[in-house]
């Protein structure tokens, strides 16, 4: 038996439909499916009617769910007490691996300021967003830092996940002064994505892939400008690492702004378009478990909030952000 099969009922309960349970508890509908029906062979009783819509509770069902609600409340109480005074002076963040580069110290040098004490122990970025957020959704995480934008929707429920925008940054496409084509023919940076598009010739292009938040992001931006025709030449989930390679002329790669600021100001880095077309704007969000009620928890949200609303949090940027959410 898991945890989770009990989160997915009571979140089934709540809907009265799997569709919109598995949004919730983001994983597909199939999944979310079979972890129910796991649920109930372990249990060995049938929990929801599936011949009705939308989906009912049966008797069993309706007897087990605030047993379900009991239960889950007292493994996460019996979580947080358990867990070891050194890690209780910790909040646990996962975060995407960029921003604990460009954006995670200097946020850190400001909340020190609301938060003297404040310590935090860092989660690895899993590389996909579905493992991301499994750190936060699953317990594992008291916050999650990531990147935010409307074509990478993240279905967790505002019911039990709340977040604060406290940044914002740039995905910008770019290049090398020269970019490699093909065998030893090499052409100018500035503004090859505007060439690539106008002459319908494809492109070197660094990927990230197809699950990582970038990937998901820039496969949906290709997909409603099917005129850019590229030719994958490398791919790596971490934007640090297809710096490295798009600073050898390797082709053309969408980066963070943040992380290739020096690059461009140096002249290593140039813009593949003169417009901003191909550019995307981004929040950097905090997310939280609205079920965590340690005080550390508390004491670290409330002040990423006073945060947001003082003079000296910069916006620029992935520099903190003192917007108010």
């Amino acid at each position: 038996m898991e945890l989770k099969w009990l989160e997915d009922f009571v979140t089934l309960a709540d809907t009265s439909s799997f569709s919109r349970s598995a949004e919730l508890r983001n994983v597909t509908q199939p999944a979310f499916s079979r972890r129910i029906k796991q649920l109930e062979v372990w249990l060995g009783a049938p929990l929801i009617n599936r011949g009705t819509m939308p989906a009912e509770l049966t008797p069993a069902g309706r007897n087990f769910l605030p047993l379900a609600r009991d239960t889950i409340r007292t493994l996460y109480a019996a979580q947080e007490a358990l867990r070891p005074t050194s890690e209780a002076g910790m909040a646990r963040f996962a975060a995407l691996h960029t921003l604990t580069v460009t954006f995670v110290p200097e946020w850190l040098q400001l909340l020190e300021k609301e938060m003297p004490d404040i310590r935090i122990s860092l989660i690895p970025d899993r590389g996909g967003i579905e493992a991301n957020l499994a750190t936060l959704v699953d317990g594992e995480a008291d916050f999650f830092l990531t990147y935010a934008h409307p074509r990478v929707p993240f279905h967790l429920d505002r019911e039990r996940f709340d977040y604060l925008p406290v940044g914002r940054d740039r995905l910008i496409p770019v290049a090398a002064p020269q970019v490699k084509m093909q065998r030893e023919h090499w052409v100018p940076g500035a503004g090859l994505l505007d060439r690539a598009v106008s002459e319908g010739g494809p492109v070197p292009y660094l990927s990230y892939g197809f699950s990582s938040f970038f990937g998901v992001a820039l496969g949906r931006l290709f997909a409603e400008r099917p005129q850019f025709l590229r030719r994958q030449v490398h791919e790596n989930a971490i934007s640090a690492g297809l710096k490295t390679v798009a600073l050898t002329g390797a082709g053309l790669c969408w980066l963070p702004e943040s992380l290739i600021q020096a690059e461009l100001d140096a002249g290593l880095f140039l813009n593949a378009s003169a417009t901003t077309d191909w550019t995307m704007d981004l929040e950097i969000r905090l997310y939280r478990h609205l079920g965590s009620q340690s005080k550390l928890v508390k004491n670290f949200w409330k002040s990423a909030e006073a945060l947001l609303h003082t003079e000296a949090a910069p916006s620029p940027g992935s520099r903190p952000s003192a917007h108010n959410a």
